[in-house]
């Protein structure tokens, strides 16, 4: 059961867009059918079409509450109304090298070269509750620790555990092949996240060409995004580059396969790219809020091709881009803090040669997209 927690009020959503925009069509797995044989075995063959297709997808009916997804909302929102100088205390050391847990300010990178506009995203990463990470926390966080851990655990329990199985049997692989590399209680960088994007005025998002955050994939395995009606987030298509929006659905969660388990399987589950834009018209007046789990195999995981599973060896999915080249594999620690430090370089200028290519690792060349 829930934890007992303190009075946090209301969270008011905005109305969602009335423009008619290009919505992507994205597939979704139904967790209600997830309790037999055979609602597991339909779903593992709906979820890898999924992440196969599109990389994304939206999942429903995975028993948690809005009314608990909405109290999250609540903190992240008073956190950002705390004035700027309390929230820098929080900031972690290191951030430069790419750590990332507690507060990354706003302004760190140049989105308009002739103007010198910055960036204005805003980030609060907690780490797992499992012992091995300390981290200093604000009143307004540290209050309701308790019912944030039970918030993130029951993410693990309600939604990952029962991705990873499907996968698992998608693959052809032991049912707890994916839970075993990613248990709560071990070492690993997952965290959720409260994210806020200052909005921007009309004449600004013309400068910065209406993005915000530029063209990118995620590092771990899977990040749960909870909907909120801010359309903002984009997708590419696999096959033609060609881009969507992602429509945010009532009661829903939309998920992306992310750069571990693209590694895991030499690409056949697809790593999206994805990028955020300004709103349409009809929302630029709002900032927008977002809530997030970033889902990551342990530490000590070496990311080699899968082995194991038939299906990869059917259909030729066989090395990854460091085994192709011979190059080390790197373990899940080392792909993290070394994507984590390209991504957090401070005062990069958009469109700079400099960064926007790098090989962040032998044999891996990480990129900005469109």
């Amino acid at each position: 059961m829930p934890v007992a927690v303190p009075e946090l009020g209301s969270f008011n959503f905005v109305p969602e867009t009335q423009e008619n925009l290009d919505w992507a069509d994205l597939i979704t797995v139904d967790l209600s059918l997830y309790n037999t044989p055979e609602g597991r075995k339909e779903l593992a063959q709906t979820l890898i079409k999924a992440v196969r297709e599109d990389g994304f997808f939206y999942v429903k009916n995975f028993n948690i509450s809005q009314e608990r997804v909405n109290r999250q909302f609540s903190i992240g929102k008073q956190f950002y109304d705390l004035p700027i100088e309390e929230k820098l205390n929080y900031v972690p050391e290191g951030l430069d090298g790419g750590k990332f847990n507690g507060y990354v300010p706003a302004g760190r990178n140049v989105l308009d070269a002739v103007s010198g506009l910055r960036d204005r995203t805003e980030i609060y990463n907690i780490p797992k509750f499992n012992g091995d990470f300390e981290q200093k926390h604000p009143a307004i966080i540290q209050e309701r620790l308790d019912e944030i851990e039970e918030f993130s655990r029951s993410l693990h329990t309600e939604v990952l555990d029962p991705l990873h199985v499907l996968l698992a049997l998608a693959l052809e692989l032991p049912e707890d092949y994916f839970t075993n590399i990613h248990k709560y209680d071990v070492k690993s960088e997952d965290h959720l996240r409260y994210m806020k994007y200052s909005k921007f005025t009309p004449e600004e998002n013309l400068k910065i060409g209406g993005r915000w955050v530029r063209g990118h994939t995620d590092l771990g395995s899977w990040t749960l995004l909870f909907r909120q009606p801010v359309s903002a987030l984009q997708i590419q298509n696999h096959k033609n580059g060609g881009w969507k929006w992602v429509k945010p659905l009532d009661a829903t969660l939309t998920v992306n396969a992310c750069d571990a388990l693209s590694l895991l399987t030499a690409d056949y589950v697809k790593s999206t790219i994805h990028r955020v834009s300004s709103p349409p018209k009809d929302q630029q007046h709002v900032d927008r809020l977002g809530l997030l789990y970033f889902s990551r195999p342990h530490n000590d995981v070496v990311l080699s091709t899968i082995k194991e599973s038939p299906v990869l060896q059917r259909e030729g999915y066989t090395e990854n881009k460091f085994e192709e080249t011979g190059n080390p594999v790197p373990t899940m620690e080392e792909w993290t803090f070394a994507k984590q430090k390209w991504q957090r370089t401070k005062n990069v200028v958009r469109g700079d040669q400099n960064y926007e290519t790098a090989e962040i690792l032998p044999g891996w060349k990480e990129k900005r997209y469109a």
